[in-house]
């Protein structure tokens, strides 16, 4: 087995931390990085960090991916890096509205930095970065497919992942440097974060507090539980493209859980796994959200044989299990 170390940009992130925590398993080294920005609570990304800091093949390193010299000076001192994970960014697309010089920063910025590193390493196998769902934007054809027309993004956080694929594959086409981009759908477990609706519907219900719900409830993701998302992945990564045909060495691929349910079905699994009744704040869609998701997630199981096993009913009580553990919350 090859135990040279991988890099996981947002490791301290809840894709990056149980990615890391799957390498760390099967006998990986692994070097992660991370801003622990305070997007949202610093706190929680410490403690994924505690549970890699058990293993004595982590390493972590606290920078921003846009400094140049921050990675330079981590590529020296850890790597050299020959097989990539890029999960580190800014997320969400509500807050790209607020707040839109994080995204260009951390998500454009950062991504050119981490390719410039990646280009200049003799021997680079393989980078896997994180695209999204969103960048299919007002896509009224489902389930989305790799081959559908993304050049319409509704929201800037879209716009800043798609700008990522393409700047990818110019690097990829002048540099012959292998990289996948994933496209996440909705991805929710143990560990996730605070501003997706299942930690905040489990929140508030616990607290008593009304949970806000867009579009009426008119809503429905493909929601993907995040062991499934780890396996695809590495899966991902052990499979790095090639050039052929005078085609670069690039590929976009989607990861999702190739179902999409109802938000007012999810919900009511929330519920009945708290023994609580939430009360609903109705309220109308947000812009830059799409009222459905659905993922064609035929070319990553050509691929790799990625087959998502978990169901919202097997996966929301393990989401919940933690969040009462982690929270100290007692059993209604």
């Amino acid at each position: 087995m090859d135990n040279s170390p991988v890099l996981i940009t947002g490791a301290a992130g809840f894709i990056g931390f149980h990615t890391a925590l799957r390498l760390l398993q099967a006998g990986r080294k692994v070097v992660g990085v991370d801003n622990l920005n305070d997007y949202y609570d610093p706190e929680l990304k410490r403690a994924r960090l505690q549970q890699l800091d058990n293993f004595n093949d982590f390493e972590f390193v606290k920078a921003d991916i846009e400094d140049k010299a921050a990675m330079e000076k981590m590529w020296a001192e850890q790597g050299p890096f020959k097989e990539v994970v890029h999960l580190a960014a800014q997320a969400g697309v509500r807050y790209s509205l607020e707040n839109p010089y994080s995204y260009i920063q951390s998500n454009c910025m950062g991504h050119v930095t981490i390719m410039e590193m990646c280009r200049h390493t003799e021997g680079f196998k393989h980078l896997v970065y994180a695209s999204s769902s969103s960048v299919y934007g007002g896509n009224k054809k489902l389930p989305y497919s790799t081959e559908d027309s993304v050049d319409k993004p509704i929201s800037l956080y879209a716009a800043t992942k798609r700008a990522d694929e393409l700047m990818s594959h110019t690097y990829s086409h002048l540099f012959d440097l292998p990289q996948t981009g994933l496209r996440f759908f909705t991805v929710y477990g143990p560990w996730g974060r605070p501003d997706m609706a299942l930690f905040i519907f489990t929140k508030n219900i616990c607290d008593g507090k009304p949970i806000p719900v867009f579009n009426n409830g008119e809503m429905k993701r493909d929601f993907t539980y995040i062991d499934d998302i780890v396996t695809g992945v590495l899966g991902a990564l052990e499979n790095p493209p090639v050039r052929e045909d005078h085609q670069a060495p690039w590929r976009v691929l989607n990861i999702g859980n190739n179902r999409s349910e109802k938000l007012m079905d999810y919900v009511q699994i929330i519920e009945s796994e708290l023994g609580q009744k939430a009360e609903i704040d109705f309220k109308p869609m947000q812009p830059g959200d799409v009222p459905e998701t659905y993922a064609d997630i035929s070319a990553i199981q050509d691929l790799t044989g990625y087959t998502p096993t978990t169901t919202i009913k097997e996966g929301i009580p393990k989401f919940i299990e933690w969040y009462k553990d982690y929270y100290k919350i007692k059993a209604a």
